[in-house]
């Protein structure tokens, strides 16, 4: 091994340690089931905004983005981020303080199932039991993806069999996660958005000197057709430029809907110690989602001109664009090799973050929601507490099983996880927020057509091809909110109970 990897590796055990320390810390303040699944509702505004961006941007971020950027330029990066830019903003805006509010008043729910049947006075539990059917169905493969994409990383740097490297990164996240629970999940996503932060700026620095400046690398931009346009996207292959069309644009922005609906996201919102807090929060996690994602694509550019200009080889796979530079950095003596290591510990961290809150999600609502509300109502604390903590380690094994196969896609299934929640969840968070006249029935009907509807559009109608190739959160997201409306009109009002707890909520200042 040479020096440059021993450096690397330096780095991201000091790391690893560093997580598996918070867990270790952060198990000492569980005492409950709310304490492992919500952190006692004891965040602060701070570690509330990175965790919750850390946790929703993954590695996409480090490998996603910037792999966009190089292959075709600007303008399905561009429009991407500004959907997502847009959607975090909202959400912080319109969604963090009323579901903060409403999840305390509404028998003071802990997981985004059990606030749904809690909201809707579901005494039977059909909402949270298909609500935790959906965030199993879909946040099981993704966490394996996440196991996947370090096990791939691992792999590549330090020539380990893929299946030994997959196993001992999940075990890493599965540890600090059984350990502490959501805190552990928060305070380690933290941290992680620190590292991640300093990986960006390392590497937009650096990548720009190799590339001979940043008139070098405009200079590369302009030469390639529809490289540097948000209406025309770079077909590497041809060296020309297609067009990226008005509807392609909306289907892109829509990216931003899926927010609404992401479990991870909403639990940090109802986590946070003090509502008032919340627009500190805001401001701080929506400037870092702003400034991370413009970063991200000026590396996917700058790449680009590296590899014009010989610095690097020409990418097969432009998703590896930071790892390939972070190499070049660890080439310039120990010290690079260090700073090397902790881009690829970015890059990590990007993926455990994600990755740490889709197994806590998973395992709460197939413990909570199923294990605890429907099969064993009469559980002890104590016995709850195991069940949560084996819970964890099954559906990780399981993530592990699918993630086994290192030719498997790390990413192909993020864009469609993504609208199944999006489309399952966002419309009826929103109107059991917002509209009192919503009932049961109507969540109900808008959960499953959005859901379903999800993979009907992805895999019948978008394969038409033309005006049908629109990006899947947006029709499910439109069906679920007509199907809301209309079955809750069609059905039975809610009852004054329901009603009077709603308009509380609504007049707290």
């Amino acid at each position: 091994m040479s020096t440059s990897e021993i450096c690397i590796l330096i780095s991201i055990v000091v790391y690893l340690v560093w997580v598996i320390a918070i867990g270790i810390q952060c198990s000492r303040k569980n005492k409950t089931t709310d304490d492992f699944y919500l952190g006692g509702r004891k965040l602060g505004p701070f570690v509330t905004a990175m965790s919750a961006e850390a946790s929703d941007m993954s590695s996409w971020l480090l490998m996603g983005l910037p792999g966009v950027a190089y292959a075709s330029g600007l303008a399905d990066a561009t429009w991407t981020a500004i959907g997502l830019a847009i959607g975090t903003y909202l959400n912080w805006l319109i969604v963090a303080k009323r579901i903060r509010r409403y999840s305390v008043v509404a028998g003071n729910a802990t997981t985004i199932p059990t606030f749904f049947s809690n909201r809707f006075r579901d005494k039977k539990k059909i909402l949270s039991v298909i609500a935790a059917l959906v965030i199993i169905i879909f946040f099981v493969p993704y966490t394996a993806s996440g196991f996947a994409a370090c096990g791939k990383l691992f792999a590549s740097l330090f020539g380990m069999d893929y299946v030994t490297a997959m196993i001992i990164s999940a075990i890493v996240i599965v540890a600090y996660t059984t350990l502490g629970g959501f805190l552990a999940a928060s305070t380690s996503d933290f941290m992680q958005s620190i590292v991640m932060s300093i990986a960006i700026v390392v590497v937009l620095g650096y990548g720009t000197y190799m590339a001979g400046g940043f008139g070098s690398v405009a200079e590369n931009a302009k030469s390639m057709a529809g490289y540097i346009s948000l209406t025309h996207i770079h077909d590497a292959a041809t060296g020309t430029a297609n067009s990226y069309s008005a509807l392609t644009i909306f289907s892109t922005l829509a990216w931003g809907l899926g927010y609404f609906g992401m479990p991870h996201i909403l639990l940090r919102f109802m986590a946070i110690e003090d509502e008032n807090k919340l627009k500190f929060s805001r401001r701080i996690g929506s400037i870092w989602v702003v400034i991370a994602m413009a970063v991200a694509v000026s590396i996917g550019i700058i790449g680009n001109a590296m590899s014009k200009a010989g610095v690097i080889e020409q990418l097969q796979d432009p998703e590896t664009i930071i790892i390939s530079i972070a190499n070049l950095l660890s080439k310039h003596g120990v010290i690079a090799a260090l700073l090397a290591g902790i881009i690829m510990a970015g890059i990590l961290a990007a993926t455990m973050s994600t990755a740490d809150s889709q197994l806590l999600a998973a395992s709460s609502s197939a413990s909570h929601n199923i294990v605890k509300e429907v099969l064993f109502k009469k559980m002890s604390e104590k016995h709850a507490m195991i069940i949560a903590r084996v819970t964890v380690v099954i559906i990780a094994i399981v993530a592990m099983f699918i993630a086994r196969n290192p030719e498997n896609s790390v990413f192909q299934i993020v864009s469609f996880a993504w609208a199944g929640f999006g489309a399952a969840f966002g419309p009826v968070v929103l109107f059991a927020l917002f509209w009192k006249r919503t009932n049961m029935y109507g969540a109900l009907a808008g959960m499953v057509s959005g859901g379903v509807m999800v993979f009907i559009w992805k895999f019948l109608v978008r394969p038409l091809g033309g005006a049908w190739n629109i990006y899947e959160l947006l029709p499910s997201f439109i069906l679920a909110v007509i199907m809301i409306v209309v079955v809750s009109l069609l059905t039975k009002a809610p009852d004054k109970e329901v009603v009077e707890e709603f308009e509380k909520v609504q007049a707290m200042k």
